[in-house]
């Protein structure tokens, strides 16, 4: 009797975190390398670095951004003294512009590189792929069937070649046989929806296209804006010293300028006269004239959403205003303002706050902090009346004005122009400690011999956006093909079809498998379909 000691199993010793480290650690810097890519360049880095880019997108929609309206910039920094700090150090008022958002943008064009072009030459030997084998038991197929029939099996076989290429499927051949469009002498294979993979492709490429548009209007382009106003003979010429605000690419060059002016004619709102909504506008046009390089002048009326494009440049009206002209005199009769000063609509009724300064003059310096008002406010609503044609026609018009004198701390100030610092300012009231109100045409003295003001008339502005974005047609491009790109990934079913046929002492068995590798098809109504046309007239069943 022999003893037998039980067989001893060899356990793998688990491994440990110090342990994958230390393999970690082992790693040459070419492997850690080659690890490091594989990771970049996988499908779930490209969808986390795309869903972080849109993330990091958000402050720059949510934020006043400097290369966009500068004015509000400064607004928003003025009401947020203690945030303005942490979001200047963030870069959050140039968001686009930042570093860290350029190493999001550049890190996921890596990554859809890496993705893309190893499925290309994945794509592209499965394309030229023949479609797979007929198997041995077409019955286990999840949706399958059959038949008999009193043809021959070549005469199914060749029926079914006909039949799968006239729905447009491949069909397998085989060349040693030296037989064409067949697999076997028994069955046929076929495929179709091979570009399903394609239009995923041609998505995830379209991608990286729109990306490329975006960057090179970025590096390439500029966007500016510039306040014109109505009648003004002079208008706008397109060089850098008329722009108001200008944010050009990190690679733009004035020789990038196209060579143009324009000026408004005239100025036209479609005013709401009456209702709750009197004071608002329905819609507005500016009647434009312009001129490129040597050309006679064209007229264009420029509105929201209907730009006038000049030699790829692009102006856009993105709003409206009015400039009430103000002449200040000082204690002296020295006339030290004059002319029209662009006043900001604060809200869609056209209210307006301006500011004029005049730190030299004497014997102290003025300051006007003012609100136009383009119509007659009546009640305790503030309702409007008397809304005849343009509410800025003067005719129910008003500038109320608070004044400073004294130091208006302009001296080495970045402060905005339509920022008044009265920190080491006194306020000047009128009679019974009230603001200045004028009427249109009509001029106050300040007391104590500070001078005078008179609000002599209303001039209209334009506020007018220019830019230049040399990519915007490769992005629409790309926007294009992701919409072809997608439309076939989603309608375009892959399935792969089987037909065998072989003589049986009943007749000729025919079996028919329908594989939809997509998986969100109708499998079985293509096989009934494919049955009913091999089977033509003949209606015997299998036993």
């Amino acid at each position: 009797m022999s003893s037998t000691k039980p067989r001893e199993q060899k356990r793998s010793p688990r491994r440990t975190v110090r342990d994958r480290t230390s393999r970690v650690s082992e790693l040459t810097i070419v492997e850690f390398a080659r690890w490091l890519w594989r990771q970049l360049t996988s499908m779930r880095t490209a969808l986390l670095l795309l869903l972080l880019l849109a993330l990091a997108a958000v402050p720059g929609s949510l934020i006043p951004q400097s290369g966009i309206d500068s004015l509000k910039v400064t607004n928003w920094k003025a009401a947020h003294q203690t945030l303005t700090p942490i979001y200047d150090k963030l870069g959050l008022f140039d968001v686009y512009g930042t570093p860290w958002f350029a190493a999001i943008y550049i890190l996921l064009m890596v990554s859809l590189v890496g993705c893309i072009v190893p499925r290309l030459f994945v794509y592209w030997r499965g394309f030229r792929a023949q479609p797979p084998t007929t198997p041995y038991r077409l019955s286990r197929m999840p949706d399958s069937t059959s038949y008999l029939t009193e043809e021959s099996p070549e005469e199914v076989l060749a029926g079914a070649r006909r039949v799968l290429r006239r729905k447009r499927y491949r069909l397998r051949r085989d060349d040693t046989a030296g037989v064409e469009d067949t697999d076997g002498p028994d069955s046929v294979s076929a495929e179709k929806g091979y570009l399903r993979e394609a239009g995923n492709l041609v998505f995830h490429l379209s991608i990286l296209i729109v990306l490329v548009g975006f960057a090179m209007g970025s590096l390439f382009g500029y966007k500016g804006g510039v306040i014109v106003y109505v009648g003004d003979q002079y208008g706008f010429s397109n060089q850098i010293t008329q722009y108001d605000d200008l944010d050009p690419g990190s690679l733009f060059s004035t020789d990038d300028l196209d060579k143009f002016s324009f000026s408004i004619d005239s100025f036209d709102v479609d005013w709401v006269t009456s209702g709750e909504k009197a004071g608002l506008s329905r819609g507005f046009q500016s009647h434009l004239s312009y001129t490129t390089g040597e050309g006679a002048a064209k007229k264009y009326d420029l509105r929201v959403n209907h730009p006038l494009t000049i030699d790829g440049t692009q102006l856009f009206l993105i709003g409206f205003g009015y400039a009430p002209v103000i002449t200040v005199r000082d204690g002296e009769g020295n006339v030290v303002t004059t002319g029209p000063q662009v006043f900001l609509p604060e809200d869609s009724s056209m209210l307006s706050f301006g500011v004029v300064k005049n730190q030299y003059a004497k014997p102290e310096g003025l300051g006007i902090q003012a609100l136009f008002y383009p119509y007659e406010w009546t009640g305790t609503n503030g309702d409007p009346i008397n809304l005849q044609g343009d509410i800025g026609d003067g005719s129910h018009a008003m500038l109320s004005m608070t004044v400073w004198k004294g130091n208006l701390n302009l001296t080495g100030s970045e402060q905005s122009i339509y920022q008044l610092d009265t920190s080491k300012a006194t306020k000047v009231t009128a009679k019974g400690g009230k603001a200045f109100n004028l009427k249109l045409g009509q001029t106050v003295k300040l007391p104590n011999g500070l001078g005078s003001i008179s609000f002599d008339g209303i001039k209209k502005f334009n506020k007018i956006q220019i830019s230049k974005q040399p990519g915007r047609h490769i992005a629409l491009a790309g926007v294009s093909l992701a919409l072809l790109g997608l439309i076939g990934s989603l309608f375009i079913r892959p399935r792969r079809v089987w037909v065998r046929a072989r003589r049986t002492k009943d007749g000729t068995l025919v079996e028919v498998a329908v594989l939809d590798r997509s998986g969100g098809g109708d499998p079985t109504a293509v096989l009934d379909s494919l049955t009913a046309a091999l089977r033509g007239t003949s209606t015997q069943e299998p036993s």
